[in-house]
């Protein structure tokens, strides 16, 4: 298991938090696992767990997550198996200055090209806002 505390979440290649255009959430912990080395060697076929520990700015009926594979610079979707926050450990609603504990899945499809890319990953409250949004390099392997 990879661990990326809020202090190392910048540089060096690993997840790095993004907030430019987000004050409701704060990133403390994100785990991807497994990911022993960066850029974390994905397999087809195989799933991923994340895990993120984050406090929310402010109060949210729900919560949806949106996941993003950027290859050369543009934005394609990644689907998950399961978009809604609220089923993936965070008890709804979400309340202002409380943390709150994200898990999610990554499954790597066998049909995803051997690729390098950098995933993006956002938790968006009930208004659009940012919870929490951070990036990290992976390489899709066979």
């Amino acid at each position: 298991m990879k661990r990326f505390p809020e202090d190392k979440l910048l540089g060096k290649g690993f997840a790095r938090r993004f907030g430019e255009g987000s004050v409701v959430g704060v990133i403390k912990e994100v785990n991807v696992s497994p990911c022993p080395t960066q850029p974390c060697q994905l397999l087809k076929g195989q799933s991923y767990s994340v895990n993120v520990t984050f406090t929310s700015n402010t109060f949210s009926r729900n919560s949806t997550a949106s996941v993003h594979g950027i290859v050369m610079g543009l934005p394609v979707p990644f689907p998950i198996p399961e978009p809604d926050g609220c089923k993936s450990g965070i008890d709804c609603p979400i309340q202002k200055d409380k943390t709150y504990y994200y898990v999610n899945k990554l499954p790597v499809k066998h049909e995803y090209p051997s690729i390098k890319l950098v995933v993006e990953w956002e938790l968006l409250d009930d208004k659009g806002q940012r919870l929490f949004c951070w990036k990290i390099p992976l390489e899709i392997i066979s």
